[in-house]
């Protein structure tokens, strides 16, 4: 379907405003957005394009049409076409893009574009997995050891092999010596998560469960990860 199809229906809509919602509201949407039925839709109004939103609503069966009425005012129409489940497992979302609108409308376009652009560009020549771990490695040589854990869980549930992250490991080591690695690396909860898989994936634990406990663990409810 398009948009011509379905555009009539628009002003039956349930109206979501985040605009100005500080911290991870995604979660709360997903669990509105399971609740309307085929041939219904919500209307999200934010201050900047929330393409972060369009792959989880896809995965659920939506089509979408958006409309810039204004300087720092999107409005984004789902239409469910079809009930299903989320097809792609999406940790973490973004969160901390909505951050950025509070300090200024144009920022925060310029911060949710620019993410598009690094994580879900076609034109990206390394695989996803790569690029989280790059991220990760460059992370804890930054000292921000919050967004390197968010980088290991996100790379575990999308399918990384536990064996890459051995490699990333063994490579800190050598790059950062033993001592540090003791005191900075070993303590942290980027570690505390790496030791959760293996000890996991040692008792012979379904990669399934220790997803699961790799999000209650250390997902956006652990304050040593959320942002």
């Amino acid at each position: 379907m398009s948009y011509s199809d379905w555009k009539d229906k628009t002003a039956e809509f349930k109206i979501v405003d985040v605009r100005g919602v500080q911290g991870n509201f995604f979660q709360g949407l997903k669990k509105q957005a399971m609740e309307i039925q085929e041939g219904e839709g919500m209307e999200i109004i934010q201050s900047f394009e929330p393409i972060p939103l369009y792959e989880v609503m896809e995965g659920l069966g939506f089509e979408r049409y958006t409309e810039k009425r204004a300087e720092g005012e999107y409005h984004v129409f789902f239409y469910r076409v079809k009930v299903k489940k989320e097809e792609k497992d999406i940790p973490m979302r973004p969160a901390a893009l909505t951050n950025m609108p509070l300090i200024d409308e144009k920022l925060g376009n310029i911060a949710v574009n620019f993410w598009d652009l690094t994580w879900s560009d076609e034109n990206r020549y390394l695989p996803y997995e790569m690029r989280l771990l790059l991220s990760l490695t460059n992370a804890v040589g930054a000292g921000r050891m919050r967004q390197a854990t968010r980088e290991l869980v996100k790379s575990y549930i999308h399918g990384l092999d536990s064996r890459a992250l051995d490699d990333v490991f063994e490579l800190l080591v050598w790059n950062q010596g033993i001592g540090n690695f003791s005191s900075e690396i070993g303590p942290s909860t980027l570690f505390q998560a790496y030791k959760t898989i293996k000890n996991m994936e040692k008792q012979g634990k379904e990669r399934g469960e220790i997803c699961g406990t790799l999000k209650e663990k250390f997902g956006e409810k652990n304050p040593e990860v959320r942002v």
